[in-house]
């Protein structure tokens, strides 16, 4: 499921960020980064899936 999300984050920014993270201000943040420009999106949506795959291994819960 990882690679899945991390796939999405590259080609549909807001898909792998709302499988991530669901709905909140992150997904909304990187919609509009979307709509500003896909390099844009992508990179925020690859940090954010990084980010949550590290606090989910720091907690020691790893999917």
């Amino acid at each position: 499921m990882k690679l899945v999300r991390f796939l999405l984050g590259l080609l549909v920014p807001p898909l792998g960020v709302f499988l991530t993270v669901g709905v909140g201000p992150t997904l909304f943040i990187n919609i509009l980064l979307t709509v500003l420009g896909w390099l844009p999106g992508s990179i925020h949506a690859i940090w954010v899936i990084a980010k949550h795959e590290e606090q989910l291994n720091r907690e020691g819960r790893i999917y």
